[in-house]
């Protein structure tokens, strides 16, 4: 991460400040500010380890100097490649054809200037959408999800996740006490929490998400640990959720029964919670050792990539959360490494439903364009 926001720092500053060619002190202050935006991020991830109470202070400007440096480096890069193309090409017409360029050098510095000015313009805009977009009320997804093997006492069972709150730097209690207003509205059958609530310790954001509590569901609220857990200390925070009310399934299954049927639910630690402890390592087949084959079975998995350990486990439904559907470019494209699927319902292989979450609140930047934040509510159907 370090080298490559270094990078595009580096080329922001030679590709938007120096063409301006300021003059002293002004051309100091464009580079301080610059080294501001790219520094203070880094101030908050160090002390959110470190200082937690300081933490706070800090992380709006930080994260929307974050949001507001990707949207510049996004649209200097697009601006350059088409800048590259028309001049490259008039060079070769030139060299080709021995005659005069059609933008001469005084109507290039002309034209890199406005348009650095137009850069700077909807990079700006951009982020201000952005940050609306992130901090709207979570959009309400519901989806109907056919199942062959699906007991008839279990149609129309109304499953409602939420996913990546990531309560910590920009997202404090109020923004909790809404998710939770809206999702005791919906009257769920089931709560399917899917990782990573929180980004900071429990001691400090105890206040913060302890609206979560008020959740209600007839059967019963499950957790699954998402790989921010094990960042802000897992064995703390998975302690902390059963206190609030949560049933957190560490490679596990319960018996869902309703009415003299039942269905299996499985969840499964984050893929990466191995890294961090080993018997924390996520393994699926573990989860449902034991669990009967002869009823819809459904998994909870933070990430995605928890797909490519299913296999031969006879699945109905996996419901995953971890990429925020991509957030905003250019981090949507970073969100498809090693994922199968970055959102919506998806089909893996010929049995098993897929739904992958764009995620409840944010990560980072408070910035979403085209991925909205969600509550989903999943409705169980025989077919």
């Amino acid at each position: 991460m370090l080298v490559t926001l270094s990078v595009g720092f580096l080329y922001i500053g030679w590709r938007l400040i120096v063409p301006f060619h300021l003059q002293s002190p002004y051309k100091q202050i464009a580079w301080i500010g610059l080294a501001f935006m790219y520094l203070i991020p880094f101030s908050s991830f160090f002390l959110i380890r470190f200082a937690e109470e300081w933490s706070d202070a800090l992380s709006w400007i930080g994260y929307l100097s974050l949001g507001l440096l990707s949207f510049l480096f996004s649209l200097l890069i697009i601006r350059d490649a088409v800048w590259l193309l028309i001049f490259g090409g008039q060079k070769i017409v030139s060299f080709l054809f021995s005659s005069p360029p059609f933008v001469d050098q005084t109507k290039r510095e002309f034209l890199l200037q406005a348009t650095n000015l137009g850069v700077i313009g909807i990079a700006g805009t951009l982020t201000a959408y952005g940050v609306y977009e992130a901090r709207r009320k979570p959009e309400i997804v519901s989806l109907d999800i056919p199942i062959a093997s699906l007991p008839k006492e279990f149609d129309g069972f109304k499953i409602v996740q939420i996913t990546d709150i990531h309560a910590g730097l920009t997202i404090k209690r109020d923004w909790i006490e809404t998710v939770v207003e809206e999702v005791n509205k919906l009257s769920p059958d089931l709560l399917a929490f899917t990782g990573d609530l929180a980004d900071g310790s429990v001691r400090h954001l105890r206040n913060d998400v302890a609206p979560l509590a008020e959740l209600t569901a007839p059967y019963g609220k499950f957790f699954v640990t998402g790989n921010h857990e094990y960042y802000s200390g897992v064995e703390q925070w998975v302690h902390h959720v059963r206190e609030l009310g949560y049933d957190v399934l560490l490679n596990e299954h319960r018996i869902i029964a309703k009415n003299g049927s039942s269905i299996v639910l499985a969840g499964v630690t984050d893929y990466s919670g191995g890294g961090f402890m080993k018997s924390h390592t996520s393994d699926p087949h573990k989860a449902l050792t034991g669990a009967p084959t002869n009823t819809t079975r459904i998994l909870l998995a933070h990430q995605p990539r928890s797909l490519y350990q299913t296999n031969g486990l006879y699945l109905d439904l996996v419901v995953t959360g971890h990429t925020h559907g991509g957030q905003f470019f250019p981090w949507n494209l970073v969100a498809t490494i090693g994922q199968p699927f970055i959102k919506g319902l998806n089909k893996w292989g010929e049995k098993t439903w897929t739904y992958v979450s764009k995620g409840t609140g944010y990560w980072g930047p408070p910035v979403r364009v085209g991925a909205r934040s969600e509550i989903t509510v999943l409705t169980l159907r025989k077919g």
